[in-house]
């Protein structure tokens, strides 16, 4: 699952990488050049490691990157002001309450991915004795 979560989380990254060019308040977000360009960075490592990365590879990447994520989203609450806004890079990196909720989601599913067993191919046929 770690390969599947990493790669269909790499195409959704590369979407909203481009999309926030053209929409840079999509959905209520701040999506500058910056935070633009970390998404389609982000994408790209998420897409390499669910094609091409081994399994374990794909795992250490979705714990890794969900906690890095899980904890910025979490940092921006607490650490946000009254209005939740976590400037990062003044004028360049701005973080709001929806990129927050956004953050720990995405978190979250990494985490999920990356604390997944491998499947494991199953033989129906029986054993003989």
């Amino acid at each position: 699952m770690a390969k599947t979560i990493s790669t269909i989380l790499g195409i959704v990254f590369l979407l909203v990488g481009l999309l926030g060019f053209a929409a840079p308040n999509l959905m209520g977000m701040h999506l500058s050049a910056s935070h633009n360009i970390i998404h389609l960075v982000s994408g790209a490592l998420a897409l390499y490691f669910g094609l091409k990365g081994t399994w374990e590879s794909a795992r250490t990447f979705c714990l890794v990157f969900g906690i890095v994520y899980a904890l910025l989203g979490l940092a921006g609450f607490l650490f946000g002001g009254a209005d939740r806004m976590l400037n990062i890079i003044p004028n360049q990196l701005v973080l709001m309450t929806a990129d927050h909720v956004v953050h720990i989601i995405l978190g979250a599913l990494f985490i999920i991915g990356g604390l997944s067993r491998p499947v494991m191919a199953h033989d129906p046929s029986p054993t003989r004795s």
